[in-house]
């Protein structure tokens, strides 16, 4: 997770972005786990590799939602605003992308046939965490993301506003004029 979350700090150039996007995948690993727990199934190397696959599809899907809403951000659209047209707008191919994915891995996780048991881990744990990661994705994500740039535009509200009333005389007193 660490080097996924630097990995977006380069690519967005911003250290709260980047923890923004990174915020769905408590919830993959968590369904990941819920997922191995509900089957019975061990945790393996397939299982560990599912869950790679898993954070990536869920950091694409975070990044799919964050990338729109910043763009809307900058257009002038306020934050929540732009975070509920986030989600909106990126709705459906954040769930093509899932389901997709999710899908496919249905006959691997069912494990039918000689040696399908061994790679059933791997289905498993993408079936879990993409579910888990999607719900978190879609409303998660960008409840984060409005909360947080509304409160970095409040702080820089009230900034401009100290540095205004600085810069202006105190109320009552007149500013000296040049003759």
């Amino acid at each position: 997770i660490v080097l996924v979350y630097l990995l977006i700090v380069v690519t967005f150039q911003s250290w709260l972005d980047a923890a923004i996007i990174i915020t769905a995948l408590p919830a993959a690993l968590a369904g990941i786990a819920w997922m191995l727990f509900i089957t019975g199934t061990t945790l393996s190397v397939p299982a560990l590799t599912g869950a790679i696959m898993t954070m990536g599809v869920a950091t694409a899907n975070s990044i799919l939602l964050v990338s729109f809403a910043r763009e809307r951000l900058q257009a002038g659209i306020p934050p929540l605003s732009a975070a509920l047209e986030a989600g909106a707008t990126r709705i459906r191919p954040v769930l093509m992308t899932a389901l997709a994915m999710i899908i496919g891995m249905i006959p691997m996780a069912l494990g039918l046939g000689e040696g399908a048991e061994q790679n059933a881990p791997l289905g498993r744990a993408v079936i879990g965490g993409l579910v888990f990661a999607t719900v978190s994705t879609l409303f998660f994500v960008p409840a984060v993301f409005a909360g947080v740039h509304s409160r970095l535009a409040q702080r820089r509200a009230a900034r401009e506003a100290a540095q205004h009333q600085q810069h202006q005389p105190p109320a009552g007193t007149t500013a000296p004029q040049e003759n």
